[in-house]
């Protein structure tokens, strides 16, 4: 029987997963695909395929089943990562749905067009990334410039992990 899993994936652990669940669940409404079961990973993409989660994703989804992702960029960081993990998928006969790019990749489509397709919104998706760290580090640069100084001022007192245990801390130094 045919099994449908979904990709969730952010950035980092300060993100959320809920958005991209909750789109999933609405495509999915309309579509009247039945989603089995979420695999997510609210870590930096930087980390190793084991911490992202795709071994597990990748062990789950055999022949004839379906992954649904928002966006072709959560499958991976750089054009390389999500090319090769859908060239992997494919191979195995997993068809891919993409609710951003309004794509649904088969086996049974033309793989020279999808490839083709699938490069390009990469390609894209990665070039967005570098303009805006791009006109993140311009922007700090130019207020740097003007004198105005960046992080928090000195003397901010914040909370700390460790402030509930500070009698502890105190009574063993």
């Amino acid at each position: 029987m045919e099994k449908v899993l979904a990709y969730l994936r952010t950035s980092t652990d300060k993100q959320d997963l809920n958005n991209q669940k909750l789109e999933i669940l609405e495509y999915a409404r309309q579509t009247g695909i039945h989603i089995e079961d979420f695999i997510g990973s609210a870590i930096s993409s930087q980390r190793s395929d084991h911490d992202l989660r795709l071994d597990e994703l990748l062990t789950r989804l055999g022949k004839g089943d379906t992954l649904v992702v928002k966006e072709l960029s959560r499958l991976g960081r750089s054009t390389g990562q999500v090319i090769n993990l859908i060239n992997q998928l494919m191979d195995n006969g997993i068809r891919i749905m993409i609710i951003k790019q309004k794509l649904v990749l088969d086996t049974t489509q033309d793989g020279v067009q999808s490839l083709t397709m699938i490069t390009m919104l990469a390609l894209f998706a990665e070039l967005e990334r570098v303009m805006i760290s791009r006109r993140t580090k311009q922007a700090l640069a130019a207020k740097k410039a003007q004198g105005i100084a960046l992080g928090k001022p000195k003397g901010t007192i914040q909370q700390s992990i460790y402030d509930k245990d500070r009698k502890r801390i105190v009574q063993l130094l």
